[in-house]
């Protein structure tokens, strides 16, 4: 099985605002970046959405190490994903995510790790520009 670092970030300008995401796939030392964004959403939503967009990019089963500074993603794929399914998603926010995110992430081993946002981490400081850079692109898009 592949091993494959994901870093991933989000934004979002007023939360709920635009926003975007940014991702960087990483497999030895081959990159791919990855970015998009909606024009309402909110953090949480940009920040779990980097995640599933860089697992659908992966094309077979694969070892990957989630590197977020997102607590939220973190402790909902590492802690509490189990719980909320055992509870049918009841007062859970991002329902519709939180399935995708089950449905791409079927045939990998994921593993999240957390780390300080704005802390110097060369890869989040790189997916949070991508994230912000997009989250800029949609508000000007909506005439902001």
């Amino acid at each position: 099985m592949k091993k494959i670092t994901l870093f991933s970030d989000g934004s979002a300008l007023g939360n709920p605002g635009p926003g975007g995401f940014g991702a960087i796939l990483r497999f030895g030392t081959t990159e791919k970046e990855l970015v998009g964004g909606e024009a309402y959403t909110t953090n949480n939503r940009m920040e779990l959405l980097g995640v599933i967009e860089g697992l659908k990019a992966l094309k077979e089963p694969c070892k990957v190490e989630v590197i977020s500074d997102s607590s939220y993603v973190v402790k909902g794929i590492n802690e509490w994903l189990d719980g909320w399914i055992k509870r049918d998603f009841k007062k859970v926010k991002n329902i519709d995510l939180w399935r995708t995110y089950i449905d791409v992430s079927k045939g990998h081993e994921i593993n999240a790790i957390w780390v300080r946002g704005h802390d110097g981490h060369a890869e989040n400081e790189r997916c949070d520009k991508l994230a912000w850079d997009e989250a800029q692109r949609q508000k000007n898009l909506l005439g902001g």
